[in-house]
């Protein structure tokens, strides 16, 4: 028990730093406070070894720069008839 007691401690280590690390990238996602570095990272991250939601993410950020459209025209008003 004494030999498998530091590979324990290790693991453990390991396991809580992931845990932290994978919470931080959640919560600065859902409050969208990750700087240009950071989110850059989680990019890189995020195509490495999760292609679909890296592919989520170019989508989104897609639609996020896209203009939003002036209006639709108000349908109660007709159109006035040109020519």
């Amino acid at each position: 028990m004494d030999a498998l007691t530091p590979c324990l401690i290790v693991t453990a280590g390991l396991v809580v730093v992931t845990a932290a690390f994978t919470g931080l990238a959640l919560r600065i996602r859902r409050r969208g406070t990750a700087g240009g570095g950071l989110g850059g990272a989680l990019a890189a991250y995020e195509e490495a070894f999760r292609t679909t939601s890296h592919a989520a993410h170019h989508e989104i950020r897609a639609q996020a720069d896209r203009k939003t459209p002036d209006g639709s025209p108000d349908p109660l008003r007709p159109r006035r008839k040109r020519g």
